[in-house]
């Protein structure tokens, strides 16, 4: 009887513990995003989830880039993306506009379509981190200030935090990138990473446990 007695009151308690979720980031973005050209193993989201990790175990980070991918396109898949997790994510790290660039496609361009999912995030009341991105020196100096000044603005409209340059630390080291000059290689992701990890643990909800009350 009384061991039934201690299983009844483990079971009640073990029930009335809370259970943290884990915190899910979903990295939106291309194919910097996506780790273009790396294993898995090395590419942006696994090398980001496990320096959280180090300090934040309950983090997970799921992978949202896809290669080529203009900021029409992200647009496009975000709703069924953002199904796609099966649950709302804690954290979206918007990495979009590299590819708007490279193509010389119309900054006013990029930047509704950038407005439009930051918009479509906050009306779900989803967390965003907005990753800037620089323009090619090739494309003028008119071009280059009208697509970096879009996502200060953005950030300021949207009142989200702005991480200003993906590549902070990379860029303009060859040694830093894959063969084809535009994707950093494993080394160059790490310094990435690095870079930017405490601006996503500044952006990621506080889990911290309230004050107890007197």
């Amino acid at each position: 009887m009384m061991v039934a007695v201690h299983l009844l009151l483990a079971g009640v308690l073990f029930a009335a513990a809370p259970v943290k979720a884990e915190r899910l980031i979903w990295a939106f973005g291309d194919s910097l995003t996506a780790g273009y050209g790396l294993p898995p193993a090395q590419g942006f989201p696994t090398r980001l989830e496990g320096a959280l990790r180090r300090t934040m175990p309950d983090v997970t980070v799921r992978n949202g880039g896809v290669a080529g991918d203009t900021s029409a396109q992200g647009r496009a898949r975000l709703a069924w993306g953002l199904r796609g997790l099966k649950r709302k994510p804690d954290l979206v790290i918007v990495e979009l506009g590299a590819n708007d660039m490279l193509r010389g496609l119309s900054p006013a361009a990029t930047e509704r379509n950038l407005d439009l999912i930051l918009t479509e995030l906050k009306r779900r009341q989803i967390r965003v981190l907005l990753v800037g991105m620089r323009a090619a020196p090739n494309l003028g100096s008119d071009y280059r200030r009208a697509f970096e000044a879009m996502y200060p603005r953005l950030a300021r409209k949207h009142g989200v935090p702005l991480y200003p340059f993906f590549l902070d630390g990379v860029a303009g080291n060859q040694a830093l990138f894959q063969a084809d000059g535009r994707h950093p290689n494993a080394r160059g992701v790490d310094i990435i990473v690095r870079r930017i990890v405490p601006a996503v643990r500044l952006a990621l909800p506080d889990r911290r446990t309230p004050a107890a009350r007197g």
